[in-house]
């Protein structure tokens, strides 16, 4: 058997790639007001945004246990898995990376873990890398390999209708929120180096979604790419985006992919999201 891919559930995948590529997902839990659910399994983005309606509302995450993990790579390798890459959610949000780390030191050469330094289907397009990687007969080093480069091709930008959620979340410091807030400033977020940062900020809901297009666009480069689209509560604007990002990058855009967050995402953003990932494809052999 080839090598498998682990990826968590902040990937946000569409499930016909999850079947399509047989990968495998561990989900974060999501905890609304004392009630513990696994993501995408127990908890789902709707049951995210009721809560955060709510007047008065608790909601934390937390990563997979390392013994999940252990559960996991094992069943794949006694299954046949010649080696297991796993690709997580950014350090810098979680500690979903630190325990594969800690589970994969059990199985010493054969779990290869790397951190996407990103969220959403900025985990999902090098969990994919590495799925096609592995497809192709590559080992352990090159699937891993494959979706490290995908990461440094890869960028995430995302608006927000409030920076509140975040800060409740410690995801951003108070004076990062105080600055989304003040005179109903909408703003605009970036993960370089996998921190959550404040890029811009605009005045109303439909000049963010410009911004992002604009963005997504300057990140595209000259490459041809692919693109997810993500938004919470928020149809219209996924809608949006996706109808201007096709009409300005045309024929070099390949795969485009729209799903709403999920919950863990959904707690710390709030309703209103709208997120672009932009991955750019490699060049075509031969050429520079």
């Amino acid at each position: 058997m080839p090598v498998a891919v682990v990826t968590d559930s902040t990937a946000y995948l569409p499930p016909e790639l999850l079947h399509a590529h047989r990968l495998t997902v561990v989900p974060l839990t999501v905890v609304l007001n004392g009630a513990e659910g696994l993501e995408g399994v127990e908890t789902l983005p709707a049951d995210a945004t009721r809560a955060l309606g709510g007047r008065r509302v608790t909601v934390s995450t937390s990563r997979p246990a390392p013994e999940q993990f252990v559960r996991t790579y094992r069943e794949l390798l006694d299954a046949g898995a010649s080696g297991v890459v796993s690709v997580h959610l950014s350090a810098e949000l979680s500690g979903t990376v630190e325990a594969a780390r800690l589970a994969a030191a059990g199985f010493g050469d054969r779990v290869a873990v790397v951190d996407s330094r990103s969220c959403g289907m900025g985990v999902g397009f090098p969990t994919l890398a590495a799925a096609a990687a592995a497809a192709g007969g590559a080992d352990i080093a090159g699937v891993r390999d494959a979706a490290r480069d995908a990461v440094a091709r890869t960028t995430i930008w995302f608006y927000v209708d409030t920076l509140e959620f975040l800060r409740r979340g410690g995801r951003i410091n108070a004076a990062e929120a105080l600055l989304g807030t003040a005179l109903s400033v909408k703003p605009i977020m970036h993960m370089p180096d996998g921190a959550i940062v404040l890029r811009d900020k605009v005045r109303t809901a439909s000049r963010g979604v410009a911004r992002l297009v604009d963005l997504a666009v300057e990140a595209a480069g000259d490459a041809d790419v692919d693109l997810a689209v993500h938004h919470l509560a928020a149809p219209q604007r996924a809608e949006a985006l996706l109808a201007a990002l096709t009409d300005r990058l045309g024929g070099r855009l390949h795969q485009a992919y729209v799903s709403e967050a999920g919950a863990v995402v959904a707690a710390h953003a709030g309703p209103g999201l709208a997120c672009v990932v932009v991955h750019r494809r490699p060049p075509a052999a031969g050429t520079d």
